[in-house]
């Protein structure tokens, strides 16, 4: 049987593109947005394409929209071998004038709705074994002025993958997150304003802003789902383009045995003794 495949956030972008790629690539896919519109015109163009699809509408944020949406997926198809937590949005402004909603709203869609989807697909995929993909960002690995709500949501989420990934492991359900550079609907603004910043400077626009297209993102998520490799969980993906890039699980950098050895050791690693 073909595995049946829920991508949140499936309407535009990244989640978009994976969802006609696997729609294209024999997967049952339930394409998930909160615009029935949208969500129409991509499970039509998986139809178009031979592929088997279903859309739900529902917000990711809201628990009982999620329980509902996966139970009608389960009552349809009787199974979720694949969840992919795609479904995001910025509400970018420094700390200092950060609103408690914009806080919220971003925390509850990327951080809660993750949550709530694994939590309610996981006693559906515990008896067929799966795959769970979160999506981070460089923004949660590194941080990112002026994100502070999103930077929050997607280094969660690097906590949620951790920990699912070892508690999970012996139900054969692996557990991954990608941290995808691609230009999207939600990157292109901040791509113009950087292409229009360096260009009144006369310089190139650095490489680390020359990312790749959303079907880059699905064409490696296929690949990584095609991996049988029961090992290969609790890792982080960066993807731009065709470039890969696997990010290690912090570590201590060093110890000492007294504060006061401590700040020493600090300093001598500054240079600033």
């Amino acid at each position: 049987m073909n595995k049946v495949a829920l991508i949140t956030g499936a309407t535009r972008g990244i989640g978009r593109s994976i969802a006609i790629q696997l729609g294209k690539s024999g997967y049952i896919v339930v394409v998930n947005g909160t615009k029935q519109v949208l969500i129409d015109e991509v499970v039509r163009e998986i139809h178009q394409a031979g592929g088997e699809a279903l859309g739900y509408a529902a917000n990711v944020a809201d628990s009982v929209a999620v329980t509902a949406m996966v139970g009608e997926v389960i009552a349809r198809y009787g199974r979720i071998e694949v969840l992919i937590a795609n479904a995001g949005i910025v509400q970018d402004q420094k700390c200092q004038r950060m609103t408690d909603e914009q806080w919220k709203n971003v925390l509850d869609v990327h951080l809660n709705g993750t949550y709530y989807c694994i939590q309610r697909v996981l006693p559906h995929m515990r008896e067929t074994g799966g795959d769970i993909l979160l999506m981070t960002s460089a923004a949660g690995l590194a941080g990112s002025v002026g994100q502070v709500n999103y930077s929050a949501a997607k280094a969660g989420i690097l906590g949620m993958m951790w920990t699912l990934a070892a508690e999970l492991k012996r139900d054969q359900i692996r557990v991954n997150a990608i941290s995808p550079a691609a230009l999207t609907d939600m990157t292109r603004p901040i791509i113009d304003h950087l292409k229009e910043k360096y260009f009144s400077r006369n310089e190139p626009l650095p490489d680390f802003w020359r990312i790749g297209d959303p079907e880059a993102i699905a064409s490696f998520v296929t690949a990584l789902l095609n991996e049988s490799d029961a090992d290969l969980t609790g890792e982080i993906f960066a993807v731009n383009g065709s470039k890969v890039t696997k990010w290690e699980k912090p570590a201590p950098a060093f110890s000492e045995n007294s504060i006061e050895a401590f700040f020493a050791a600090w300093h001598r690693q500054k240079g600033t003794e």
